[in-house]
Order: C-alpha cells, then structure tokens, then sequence
C-alpha cells in the first residue's frame, strides 16, 4: 500500500519491485482513462511493461458478467496470458470489475489497484472483495482475491468534483461509528470545505488510518465468515437496496450508504439500544459533509425493501443487520424484522 503524491508517475518502478510480469491490462472507465491513461500507459512502457488499454463505460451498469466476458476477450486478442497482470484504475466499480477478472482469468493473476476516489481509497480498494452485479442486486457474483499492490496518488483527487469527493466520507464515517469513537469526534471538527491544497497532509494521514482500521478488521475474518467483517456492511444492507431501486443513477454508492447509516441508527436505537441523541450526531455529521439524510418524497420505498430481500447478507432467510449500540461499536443482530427495516424507510 502507497499514499502519497505523484505516484502515477512511478508506477512502474513501483509495481516492478512486486510483479516480474511485463504484459498487463490496464482497465478503467470512459471517465477516468482521458484523464489518467496515457500517462500511466507511457509511465509502464518505460518501465518495460507492455499495457494494453481496456476501457468501458463508466458507472455501475458496467459492473456485470457481460462486461467481464467482453474484457477478457480483449485480454485474449491482446495475447495477454497467465504470466499477465491486471491493473484497475478508476473508482469502485473499476476496482471491483478489474479485481474479478484478475480472479477469473487463468484462474487468476496479480490485481493492482489504482483508486481514483477517496471511496475507493479508503474502503473498495481494501480487503479483496471484487464482484459483478445481477440485475436483481449488488455485488452477488464474486471473489474473493487480494491486490497485489495499491496504489493511493493524493493528486488524482484534485480533480473530483466535491458530490464525488464528499462521498468517500460516507464509508470514513462508518468506520467511525463500528470502530473508532475518536475518529468520530475528529470528523466533527474536520473543515469539509478545506481544500486538498491546504489539508493534503491531513487527508493523507485520515486515508491512512480509515485504511489501517478496515484492514484490521479484514484480517481477522478475510473471507467473511465469522461475523467479524460483516461489521463493516452496516449501512449497506439499506444503501445497497438504495442504490438498485434507484437503478444506479439517483445515488452515489456513498451518499446511498449514507441513507443506510441513517436507516441503520434507527433500528439500532430501536432493537440495540443506541442512544437517540447519539443517533442525532451521526445524522448531523453525514449532513455536514453534504451527504443525503433523507429521500426524495417520491422514490420508491417499495423497491428498496424488495432489493433488500435479495441482499447477499441474508442467509437462509434469515436476517443479518448490523447495528451500533454506541458509537465505536457495532455487532451483527438477529432480531431485525422486515417491519423493522420498512418502518426505518418511512423515516426516511
């Protein structure tokens, strides 16, 4: 893991002290790639790789085993083989494409992740989750495969605009809430108006420790299976749910998660026992960095439960929510209702 400035312009010194690979697929979006391909395409030639440029729509309607198939097809024309690697540069969705067809081709290569979103710096970059969607839901189709190398360049987030900067603070502050009570309180005194400029060493430091604690909580549960991780799904049962009945163009994934941290408060208050007013401050800090505490008065609730249903944390039927008795803490519950989760919709 790098975080520091100028990185795209070491790239390929820094993937050869890792990868002995010279051939790689480089795949990013329609968005991304004007911006930062060709340098990082010449950056990598003159470090002696050979990349091949794959690029796609961009947006979570890219994010299906279609276009999976269709990229590893050009990986095939471009001779690319299992001695290859793949590098994702983009935000979420790139990573999680790239990352699965790192795991499925040739039964997998080396993944490197160039995140271009202060999201995907500080939560989809991180633990080795990668997937395509359904058309019923998120992220259903995947697996489960580490990045050999990420790769944080603070530059490239000079040029979001602040809707999709301001996102990643959604996953920094749910972070907060399941494991660092003091990481809260500093979020309440940070400047969300403070320019990269003048706060790069303090966003570097805050990306850092967002990585350090996912990572903690990744390495004790790495294939999500004890419970432990599932910590970091609160807010995303609900925002997930957001995101499919809004059919991926109302919401950003974070400003979705940051309805289901909404949502999820209310249940905790409700079946954990979290404190209203403690609820009110998460509420107030997600609005303090612009992001959505409520929906629109004509989305449509009934789709959001009906996505819920088909959540992959859903296990034989039954429900596994998470909630927060308090901030810095958060547990899997299993006395969360349907009625439940619908009456924290309404609230909405």
């Amino acid at each position: 893991m790098l975080i520091a400035d100028a990185l795209l312009t070491q790239v390929g010194a820094h993937v050869r002290r890792h990868l002995k690979c010279k051939t790689c697929a480089i795949i990013s979006d329609s968005n991304v790639a004007p911006l930062f391909a060709k340098p990082l395409n010449e950056n990598l030639a003159s470090a002696g790789f050979q990349p091949t440029l794959i690029t796609i729509p961009q947006g979570e309607k890219s994010k299906t085993l279609e276009q999976a198939g269709a990229i590893c097809d050009q990986m095939i024309a471009a001779g690319l083989d299992r001695q290859s690697f793949v590098i994702g540069l983009g935000g979420g969705v790139i990573g999680d494409i790239s990352g699965f067809v790192a795991a499925i081709y040739h039964r997998g290569i080396p993944h490197v992740q160039i995140p271009t979103t202060l999201l995907a710096m500080v939560d989809s970059s991180i633990g080795g989750k990668t997937g395509v969607d359904t058309r019923d839901a998120k992220n259903l189709i995947g697996a489960f495969h580490q990045p050999a190398l990420v790769i944080d360049d603070l530059d490239v987030l000079k040029t979001l605009p602040r809707r999709q900067f301001n996102q990643g603070f959604a996953e920094m502050i749910k972070h907060a809430v399941v494991a660092d009570p003091k990481m809260f309180q500093m979020l309440q005194s940070w400047d969300p108006d403070s320019s990269l400029v003048s706060g790069a060493l303090a966003l570097q430091s805050l990306i850092k420790h967002n990585i350090q604690i996912k990572s903690r909580i990744v390495a004790k549960d790495v294939r999500d299976q004890t419970g432990e991780r599932a910590l970091l799904n609160f807010g995303h049962t609900v925002g997930h749910a957001i995101e499919r009945a809004g059919n991926y163009r109302k919401f950003l994934h974070g400003e979705a998660v940051s309805l289901g941290i909404i949502a999820a408060c209310a249940i905790s208050v409700k079946r954990a026992g979290l404190a209203p007013n403690q609820c009110d401050a998460i509420v107030d800090l997600l609005g303090r960095f612009g992001l959505p505490t409520g929906l629109p008065s004509k989305f449509p609730r009934n789709k959001i439960l009906d996505a819920v249903k088909l959540d992959k944390k859903f296990e034989g039927g039954k429900i596994r929510f998470v909630v927060t008795s308090r901030i810095g803490s958060a547990y899997v519950a299993d006395n969360v209702t349907l009625a439940d989760i619908r009456e924290a919709l309404q609230q909405l």
